[in-house]
């Protein structure tokens, strides 16, 4: 993705160096939705997901050179339209620059990086009670994708998961 620029406002690809500044609003975000004992992020943890292993990218948005947001998404793929999407995982803007369009302009920037790629959608999951992004979403033609339930493995959960062996896995129970 190229650069975006529109007055004040520079939308742009994350490069190595921006860890930091990327992991204080990831806790900024996490303090807004009353999650921030969950954050275990650190800033070689980023490094290494998004710049040496490259698991996700994000873009970052900048007004009059300040740090004001950032998107954070990775790749994953529809089987029913045979081609890949892009999931939005952050969408995030500092309380002092929300109202000037930045979430909107980043959402747009992936939303233009995803048709560019020739990706079937782009998709991010909200939560219930975030209001005034919902109606952002409402207002851009997103929708929510009804009788869809989240759900995750993680911590000791996943390690557990990741154990079974055939003799453990008794699919018949699943039925």
């Amino acid at each position: 993705m190229e650069q975006i620029r529109e007055g004040s406002l520079l939308i742009r690809e994350a490069v190595p160096g921006d860890e930091g500044i990327i992991l204080e609003m990831i806790k900024e975000l996490a303090s807004y939705e009353k999650l921030l004992d969950r954050v275990t992020a650190t800033e070689e943890i980023l490094r290494d997901s998004l710049f040496q292993r490259k698991k996700a990218q994000a873009l970052l948005a900048e007004y009059e050179g300040v740090p004001a947001g950032y998107a954070l998404y990775f790749y994953n793929f529809s089987t029913f339209q045979g081609k890949p999407g892009v999931y939005l995982e952050d969408l995030y803007v500092r309380p002092r620059f929300r109202k000037l369009g930045i979430g909107r302009r980043l959402l747009s920037a992936l939303a233009q990086l995803a048709v560019e790629e020739d990706c079937g959608r782009l998709e991010w999951i909200c939560l219930d009670w975030n209001e005034p992004s919902i109606r952002l979403y409402r207002r851009l033609g997103a929708k929510p994708v009804d009788g869809w339930t989240v759900y995750r493995e993680e911590g000791e959960a996943l390690t557990n998961l990741a154990r079974l062996g055939p003799a453990d896995a008794k699919m018949d129970t699943a039925r």
